[in-house]
């Protein structure tokens, strides 16, 4: 029954629906598109402005600031007959030479030109301060591009070239990235698997390189050690030689005095018999205590080196 009450009304609400629909259809297509007074500008056509006054906006779709301005500028150029000025803007997306000409850095960026000499405009970009900006001619006080900074001279020309090439190569990598196909699953987790493998192989080398260091070093180091102790060695058994020198020595003076004691024994009692002999001509013959105290030193020097031997 409810079904059968609102049937009719929602047929009859869903036809007038269509007929509006019908009767605004043509009316919208036939309304003409608004007209933009803002010139784009491109690098076929930049050298327009070097030839009266000129306002630029360089801009990129995608920037929020520049399309917060985008109104105030076509306003600003709507009205550009009755300031006396060319209103015009650069898409740096699409004019990447442009941008390098104009040396663009921030955005949105706008400029000024009267003849061919070029000023920064560093304003919000509102109509009103850009009206201002040419009536009262604030230009004026600003220093323009002169020299190597005019987009005009040789060196920004280069600069064009630079940035036109870069904004071909971005564009070549997008479309490398999109004709990208990667690796498959088992491939990659090969690649994987080799690049660990390597590196555990190199970690490897590197530790049996230090190893080998090490050895070396204590294989040094021992030859340093038994070196220094064959030197010890010898210097010890120059120490032997020169005392066994010295004990030689000490006995075959205690042989030639005990000789000499002798000898001299039987001239005494001659000479005790006979006439004197002048006291300084007779030599002083050493006494037995003399030559008792040489041979106590003599056996002190040999139980010495005999307790040393061992």
């Amino acid at each position: 029954m409810a079904g059968g009450r609102w049937g009719p009304l929602l047929t009859a609400l869903l036809a007038v629906r269509v007929a509006v629909a019908e009767e605004a259809g043509p009316a919208q297509a036939a309304l003409p598109q608004e007209r933009s007074w803002v010139r784009p500008m491109t690098a076929s056509n930049w050298t327009l402005v070097m030839e009266g006054e000129w306002m630029l906006k360089f801009y990129a779709p995608w920037c929020p600031s520049c399309q917060q301005t985008d109104s105030e500028w076509e306003t600003f150029a709507r009205n550009g007959e009755t300031l006396q000025i060319s209103v015009g803007k650069v898409d740096v997306i699409q004019e990447p030479g442009l941008s390098g000409r104009f040396f663009v850095t921030t955005l949105p960026a706008f400029f000024h030109a009267k003849d061919g000499i070029f000023r920064r405009y560093r304003g919000p970009g509102i109509y009103e301060d850009l009206q201002n900006y040419i009536l009262e001619k604030k230009w004026q006080s600003v220093e323009p591009l002169t020299g190597w900074k005019s987009p005009a001279s040789l060196t920004m020309s280069g600069m064009a070239g630079l940035f036109s090439i870069s904004g071909k190569i971005w564009v070549l990598v997008i479309i490398s990235e999109c004709f990208y196909v990667p690796l498959p699953r088992h491939l990659s987790e090969r690649t994987e698997q080799t690049r660990r493998s390597e590196e555990a192989h190199k970690a490897e080398q590197l530790q049996d390189a230090e190893e080998e260091k090490d050895d070396s070093n204590e294989e040094e180091n021992k030859d340093s050690l038994v070196d220094d102790e064959e030197e010890k060695e010898d210097l010890g058994d120059e120490d032997e030689a020169e005392e066994d020198e010295e004990e030689d020595s000490a006995a075959a003076r205690v042989d030639e005095e005990r000789n000499d004691a002798q000898d001299q024994g039987p001239l005494r009692e001659v000479q005790e018999d006979g006439e004197p002999e002048p006291e300084e001509d007779t030599p002083v013959q050493p006494s037995p205590a003399d030559t008792e105290v040489a041979e106590d030193t003599l056996r002190q020097r040999k139980s010495q080196h005999a307790d040393k031997g061992p």
